[in-house]
């Protein structure tokens, strides 16, 4: 797809920007947030950006090409756009926006159980090449229910998350009402009122729900009752009982998403996942862990000719898609950046958001005259 993009907003950091204007600031809030004090956050793309990477001017380099092999498949570039649960009510209509936009661009567009958009409704915008990403059910049944009906919309892979055994303790989200169960307080409403643009867009398209989920919910749930029912039919913590039968099961790719530690990439291993990626959730889950680069490192240099190695969490621009593969990521995923980009610039906002990471990578890889994505380590200086 030809590269296009707002020279107004030529940057992540601009579209964050923009986005903080355009939606009310609940939503923002939730979107921007991390937990507890924010440190995770902060480090996951500070400490990404410690990465240097090294140029080699003095050859005969003619191209870079960013195409990645991928499970089998041929991506377009090394990136892809990360699960984000409630993202309709950052921006109204987005998964289905940024879904149709990673179609387009050849990238994974990841679904989130607990997003907006259902996986009937995204597997038919993706043409079946959308990835899903299981938010554990406590019951069996209900588990075996969405992975069959993610098999037969033929989603190529299936992505188990594994950092949310307990929900992170998100201080901007408490003071919002957007802690399970939510509420719309006075002060939410008059936020809703200064942005006229969201509020008729959700008009237009109703009110944000959990779609994939609706089939199981019980007609006329208020949102107290819907708080009730979430926390009683997902159970976040995984472990190896609840992971051997979804391996069976799933004929397809399987990904841990979460991994933080050498001892659960091995694990994931001796499981037989096909992939793990590197992740603390955006720092919304674990203030005192360590940034998504750190543990990056040792477990590619350790299990990278095992498994897949994949990395999200603080990646916002061109150049740090760049300083993770270095570091040893094989494909790497970022959410917040394009949730920035849709609520900034609506349906615009896939396309130019990938069109920016497009660009910034290609004159990465041109400038330092790295050939081709896997390549990439060999430009690795170091972390400091």
């Amino acid at each position: 797809m030809k590269i296009e993009y707002n020279s107004k907003y030529p940057s992540i950091e601009d579209l964050r920007a923009k986005a903080k204007k355009k939606i009310p600031k609940f939503a923002f809030e939730y979107l921007d947030g991390g937990c507890n004090e924010d440190v995770n956050l902060d480090k996951n793309t500070s400490e990404i950006r410690e990465v240097e990477i090294k140029p080699y001017y003095l050859n005969n380099h003619i191209k870079s090409e960013m195409k990645t092999n991928l499970f089998g498949h041929e991506y377009d570039a090394p990136f892809g756009i990360a699960p984000v649960g409630l993202q309709g009510l950052m921006w109204p209509n987005s998964p289905e926006i940024l879904a149709k936009a990673a179609f387009d661009h050849n990238i994974p567009f990841v679904l989130s159980t607990v997003t907006t958009s259902s996986i009937e409704k995204i597997a038919e915008i993706t043409e079946g090449k959308a990835w899903f990403q299981l938010y554990h059910p406590a019951e069996n049944s209900l588990r075996d229910n969405i992975i069959k009906r993610a098999s037969e919309t033929e989603y190529p892979v299936l992505v188990l998350l594994c950092d949310v055994p307990t929900f992170g303790y998100r201080p901007r989200d408490i003071r919002n009402g957007l802690a399970m169960p939510p509420k719309m307080s006075l002060n939410n409403i008059l936020q809703v009122l200064k942005r006229p643009e969201w509020a008729l867009k959700t008009l237009k398209h109703g009110q944000p729900n959990f779609e994939t989920l609706k089939p199981y919910m019980p007609k006329g749930l208020d949102l107290k009752q819907l708080g009730k029912f979430m926390d009683e039919t997902f159970s976040g913590r995984l472990n190896e009982e609840k992971i051997k039968p979804i391996r069976d099961m799933w004929k397809g790719k399987l990904v841990l998403k979460g991994v933080a530690t050498e001892e659960d990439a091995q694990t994931a291993i001796r499981l037989g996942f096909d992939g793990i990626i590197v992740s603390n959730h955006g720092g919304r889950q674990l203030d005192a862990g360590q940034s998504t680069i750190k543990p990056l490192v040792p477990i590619a240099n350790t299990y990278g000719d095992k498994i897949k190695v994949m990395m999200d969490s603080g990646l916002r621009s061109g150049p740090d898609i760049a300083r993770a593969l270095a570091s040893g990521a094989e494909f790497t995923f970022l959410g917040r950046s394009f949730m920035y980009g849709v609520s900034a610039l609506g349906n615009q906002g896939g396309n130019h958001t990938i069109s920016i990471l497009k660009t910034q990578l290609q004159q990465v890889m041109e400038q330092i005259c790295c050939k081709k994505v896997e390549d990439f380590p060999n430009h690795l200086i170091k972390m400091k």
